[in-house]
């Protein structure tokens, strides 16, 4: 069946492939980018459909792999959409790395402005017992965390012992000018010179998501994740045993889900058509 025809037919949920029989609230987890918002525009009705999902009862969690910004100032930025948030609701993959990276030694390549959420790690520029990766921004500060000489750094490290971490592995991400490249290629470089494989703190890892579900006290069959990134949202939430709807904005492609390993349980135009029909689903 071409997307197109399958995307609408999905939109209609199928009642033994969604229905949830032991909980008629489910907890949901929201991702941000391409969900709420690209390149900082709010999506049209996400404000109103993050307010709908909380009066008809559920619990919400918002799950980024925005390595950008720190999560105080993420979650003013969210909250500058019009939506209701606290700081706490949101779950950002600094904070992961904080918890994993604690009393190590380590260089980060990361945007300056996540230093504020790293917790207890003490950063070095050389002896690391750990690397860690962060993400791009469409700013000239890219530029200088990813350049030739501090990937190079990163890579003698990984030579010396060090162990590879990043905070995700995305190839791209949906911008306002369109895809850029995201620093899932430096991981992968890194990963390919020292011959090592990384660990991933973001989605799609399944401490991500687990860490999500203990937040919300909810179980992995009773709770959607809702995204625009097949993989890390939608395949990584799937092998953690969770329900899925992908959005038609941010990174969605059809080709993509043509192609995709795993399909949604649903897929809808946006996060403005979510309220409606999550409750059919349920």
């Amino acid at each position: 069946m071409p997307v197109a025809r399958r995307a609408a037919a999905q939109d209609r949920p199928s009642q033994d492939r969604t229905r949830l029989d032991s909980q008629p609230v489910a907890g949901i987890l929201l991702d941000v980018d391409g969900v709420l918002h690209v390149s900082g525009a709010p999506i049209a009705g996400a404000a109103e459909a993050v307010q709908q999902l909380r009066e008809n009862g559920h619990r919400l969690r918002f799950v980024t792999n925005n390595t950008t910004h720190s999560r105080r100032r993420l979650a003013e930025q969210i909250r500058g959409f019009g939506i209701e948030l606290a700081d706490e609701e949101l779950q950002t993959t600094p904070t992961a790395a904080a918890h994993a990276l604690k009393d190590k030694r380590v260089l980060a390549l990361t945007m300056p402005d996540i230093v504020e959420d790293l917790g207890e790690i003490e950063l070095v520029g050389e002896g690391a017992d750990a690397v860690l990766i962060g993400g791009a921004d469409e700013t000239f500060e890219t530029n200088q965390v990813f350049s030739y000489m501090t990937l190079a750094r990163a890579f003698a490290e990984l030579q010396a012992g060090a162990e590879l971490y990043c905070l995700h592995k995305n190839r791209w991400w949906q911008t306002a000018r369109g895809p850029l490249l995201d620093s899932g290629a430096f991981v992968a470089g890194l990963e390919y010179a020292a011959e090592l494989e990384a660990t991933v703190l973001g989605k799609p890892s399944p401490a991500y998501f687990q860490a999500a579900l203990d937040a919300l006290d909810s179980d992995a069959e009773l709770t959607w994740m809702v995204g625009d990134d097949i993989e890390a949202d939608i395949a990584g939430a799937h092998a953690c045993g969770l329900k899925t709807v992908l959005v038609r904005t941010g990174k969605f492609r059809p080709d993509t889900v043509e192609v995709a390993r795993v399909q949604p349980d649903g897929i809808i135009t946006s996060i403005a058509a979510l309220p409606g029909w999550i409750e059919t689903a349920t």
